[in-house]
């Protein structure tokens, strides 16, 4: 298939109606429409016999000539002068007729598409249809923030959220999927396969919900293991139980918190300088950027004075092989694969890091 052709297949509402469509036949008799269609080249043949018999030669080429003027009669599209008798006028109208009522029942089935699929589309009972986005599984003030931070960055990612609500708490801009964040089929019709990113957040503060977050994970990673999994928890002592789901970060939402607080206490201001830099909007934020093969066999300090001079970006730390090397000593030197967290007012040139598929789970 022609890339241009694939793409336009790939257009989300394309997808999405492609969706309801399978959706609605799946569960149409299609034994009816086999003899809706019977009944429909009979009722033509026999149309077409009776104009060949009462006003045509009895010939196959005049009788193929009568099928296609009856057919296109049925359509509304044929020509009314090919009859001249009495009979053949009479058949006229019993075909105009006819097709009158197919036209309709086409018609009324398409109405009843399109009213299905906007019925269904606000409930959140459709399939989000997008690829490389970003699916929040859960909802809480968490997922309310963090939905607000995604639409302001510039990567400008398209969201859906997977919840169980009568309606969608995240407001315009967020793609809503109603269902269950453990089941497969639900999380399928948010595009976890086609998915970047999944972030998971309990509903509510209990070890249950640390509970149904792992099981979201387990569910997430066996459909899709190559989608990056961020998850929050309540309970540190859930951790591991989500690193052995092979979740590729965790956070401890609480601990993050108490920490930060801790570090205030002692050196002002901290925590409104932390909050500057990882929240969205105007001044300086923080990027996870790939490093150009250029940079390769730059030193830190190298590195730091390019990163200032060519992007405006002030270096953090350098990420090898998982591991993240921040303030390394002064003879640490780049190498291919080595990625930087930069602190910047936008990431201009720089690329965001896309990491691939995980070669070792944790």
């Amino acid at each position: 298939m022609p890339a241009r052709l694939k793409s336009f297949f790939n257009v989300p509402l394309l997808r999405r109606l492609w969706f309801h469509a399978h959706r609605v036949t799946g569960s149409v008799d299609r034994h009816f429409f086999v003899a809706l269609a019977s009944g429909l080249i009979g009722f033509v043949a026999v149309a077409a016999l009776a104009v060949t018999v009462l006003e045509k030669p009895k010939t196959f080429g005049a009788f193929g000539q009568s099928f296609y003027w009856a057919l296109t009669t049925v359509l509304g599209q044929g020509d009314s002068s090919y009859v001249t008798s009495p009979g053949g006028f009479l058949v006229a109208w019993l075909l105009v007729l006819f097709g009158v009522a197919i036209v309709g029942a086409i018609t009324g089935a398409i109405v009843g598409f399109v009213i299905d699929f906007l019925l269904k589309e606000g409930q959140g009972m459709g399939a989000a249809g997008f690829r490389e986005h970003i699916v929040v599984c859960g909802w809480n003030t968490t997922a309310r923030e963090m939905i607000s931070e995604l639409k302001t960055d510039e990567y400008r990612a398209k969201v859906v959220l997977l919840h169980d609500a009568e309606r969608s708490p995240a407001g315009d801009g967020v793609y809503y999927v109603r269902g269950d964040v453990t089941s497969e089929q639900d999380l399928k019709r948010a595009g976890i396969p086609e998915a970047a990113a999944a972030l998971v957040v309990p509903v509510d503060s209990s070890n249950e919900a640390d509970m149904r977050s792992i099981l979201t994970t387990m569910a997430i990673e066996s459909i899709a293991p190559d989608v990056r999994t961020v998850v929050e928890v309540n309970n540190p002592a859930h951790v591991d139980h989500l690193r052995h789901a092979h979740a590729d970060e965790v956070l401890v939402t609480s601990r993050l918190a108490s920490r930060l607080l801790a570090r205030s206490a002692l050196y002002p201001g901290l925590s409104e300088l932390v909050t500057d830099i990882v929240s969205g909007g105007t001044g300086s934020e923080l990027y996870r950027v790939a490093l150009p093969d250029a940079y390769c066999g730059l030193s830190v300090d190298d590195l730091s004075a390019r990163l200032r001079a060519d992007h405006r970006a002030t270096l953090l730390a350098i990420s090898r092989e998982g591991a993240a090397h921040v303030n390394p000593d002064a003879d640490f030197r780049l190498e291919p694969g080595d990625d930087a967290v930069v602190v910047a007012e936008s990431l201009g040139t720089l690329a965001p890091l896309r990491l691939q598929q995980r070669l070792v789970h944790e």
